[in-house]
């Protein structure tokens, strides 16, 4: 299996940690964010992982170059020209994957304790019975912005609940389930082609949003108390306190 890890973002929000280091290595219970993530990738079967660098890009290759693990192959997509977000950085790793293969992707500043797995299970379950295009990790937990799915779990759009704003414009929101998304997808092959027709930079969010009604993108649900955005200072801590009460209830 192959994955990638986006690592390249400059983690304005947790400033002033992001100050003098990348995101990805902001230490979690004594280690950097980006050795959980692909601890977490490895356990789950990738064994070639990509990982976008831009912010403190030499930091972060030189800490990559140190990370071994026998039968995975890590890959370095550099953005130190061009931040590209997402879907821009997806679209510029397609020339360091197999395109004929899926691609798991993971969110540098998401701490999981879901299988991994257990979603690519899922993932590729939905795929061969939908022939989706992409799956995504999604739970029912609070948040103001959702990605909307019908009954049969295929994302129709967006709302944002603070505003009252929706996507596409005019989308009757009735019956249609919210979901928090995680940061954690799995992209099929046929989305590939897709990618290449977007501008250089972009999020992945707004394509799944602008391209929904004519593809397929399903949810894969998982519970909320499993994921935890870490890209705040107070939710890293959260999370070190959490990981703090499971090693104790282990011992």
């Amino acid at each position: 299996m192959q994955a990638m890890i986006f690592a390249a973002g400059l983690g304005t929000r947790l400033q002033p940690l992001t100050n003098h280091c990348p995101k990805a290595l902001v230490p979690l219970a004594g280690r950097p964010l980006i050795d959980h993530v692909l601890d977490k990738l490895v356990d789950a079967g990738a064994t070639r992982i990509v990982v976008n660098v831009h912010h403190f890009a030499d930091m972060l290759c030189r800490h990559l170059s140190q990370w071994q693990r026998a039968g995975v192959e890590l890959l370095v997509s550099d953005e130190r020209d061009l931040l590209l977000d997402t879907g821009g950085g997806v679209r510029k790793a397609l020339d360091l994957i197999d395109t004929t293969q899926p691609l798991l992707l993971h969110n540098v500043d998401i701490v999981s304790t879901s299988s991994l797995l257990q979603f690519v299970a899922a993932a590729r379950s939905r795929h061969e019975a939908t022939s989706c295009e992409a799956a995504l990790m999604v739970s029912h937990r609070t948040s103001s912005r959702y990605l909307l799915f019908d009954s049969h779990q295929r994302m129709q759009g967006w709302t944002n609940t603070s505003t009252g704003a929706v996507r596409p414009e005019g989308l009757p929101v009735d019956g249609l389930l919210p979901r928090a998304f995680s940061g954690i997808h799995m992209l099929f092959p046929k989305v590939y082609p897709l990618l290449q027709a977007w501008p250089e930079r972009f999020g992945i969010t707004d394509f799944y949003i602008d391209t929904c009604r004519q593809h397929s993108y399903v949810a894969v649900d998982t519970p909320a108390d499993t994921l935890i955005d870490v890209g705040t200072p107070e939710r890293l801590q959260e999370a070190e306190r959490q990981i703090a009460r499971r090693q104790t209830i282990r011992h």
